[in-house]
């Protein structure tokens, strides 16, 4: 932070500390002899007559002991430009602080649990507890309480795999993250070519569709698909390309979801979690995700 802007701070809670003290003691000091005699203001609306009285002493009490008590905040804690408070305190030190109480407590026992391989630590109850609760906390909001996924996330609990599921590959993807990028191809086969090839595309996956369409769609898909979805539809787990055949859908298998699809493009971003979990909690997630589609072994 510059100077000037710590200064303009330091002014600005200044003046709105001095304003409500000074506006305090004006009203405190305002003249009400020249006020009618009934008490009132002379304003009246809808029968209602305004009185002019000055407000309780227990009342003004609260005002000044939270003017104080601002006054006293900004002594000990940051909130006046770059001055830091005399406790020193900020928000980073608080979260290394409760991340250094964290590993102290839990480090070994997540050290212990990292030695194990995923498939043997999917089994391990305790552990998948635990890791149930860091999914919650951490995976949900996305892919749902119940790993399902939703319109553009993932279900994690089938067998269908965006880059592998192998237990490697799923530890990867979370300490890593993901990039997916559909593009879009409006502009370079046209409407009837995005309709003709979602009609294919439907035609791949067993579901209903126009004969005609997909047949010109066959054409288009061989020209500008196959190198990611490959000859067959089956998709590159390599470069995350899905799978057409398996009626498998992140966005939706529906004519106007596949035209949408394939007409205006889809991106796709799976955040990593390395920094923020660390690897030995991904480890444990991995297992956990892996489970979900194991749970018979």
């Amino acid at each position: 932070m510059s100077d000037f802007w710590s200064y303009y701070i330091i002014a600005i809670v200044a003046l709105n500390i001095g304003g409500c003290a000074w506006l305090l003691m004006w009203t405190r000091r305002m003249d009400i002899h020249d006020m009618p005699a009934d008490g009132t203001t002379g304003h009246v609306y809808d029968g209602i007559r305004e009185y002019n009285k000055p407000l309780p002493r227990w009342w003004l009490g609260l005002f000044w002991i939270t003017i104080i008590f601002s006054l006293v905040y900004l002594v000990l804690y940051p909130g006046l430009g770059k001055f830091e408070g005399v406790l020193g305190w900020t928000s980073h030190k608080e979260v290394a602080a409760d991340e250094k109480a964290y590993q102290e407590k839990y480090g070994a026992m997540y050290a212990g649990y990292a030695k194990l391989p995923i498939e043997e630590l999917a089994r391990n109850d305790a552990a998948m507890k635990i890791a149930g609760r860091l999914f919650a906390n951490n995976c949900a909001t996305c892919h749902g309480a119940d790993a399902q996924g939703a319109r553009g996330f993932p279900n994690l609990t089938d067998s269908d795999w965006l880059h592998g599921g192998e237990p490697a590959k799923i530890e990867e993807t979370i300490l890593h993250g993901r990039n997916g990028v559909m593009p879009p191809w409006k502009e370079a086969i046209g409407e009837d070519g995005v309709r003709n090839v979602a009609h294919y595309v439907r035609v791949m996956a067993s579901l209903q569709s126009e004969n005609a369409y997909s047949v010109e769609g066959a054409k288009v898909y061989a020209s500008t698909c196959i190198a990611c979805h490959g000859p067959d539809g089956k998709g590159n787990v390599m470069m995350g390309a899905p799978n057409l055949t398996d009626n498998v859908w992140l966005y939706g298998g529906s004519e106007g979801s596949l035209i949408k699809t394939i007409g205006e493009g889809r991106i796709g971003h799976m955040p990593a979690q390395q920094d923020l979990l660390g690897p030995e909690r991904v480890h444990m997630l991995a297992a956990y995700v892996w489970s979900l589609s194991h749970k018979e072994k």
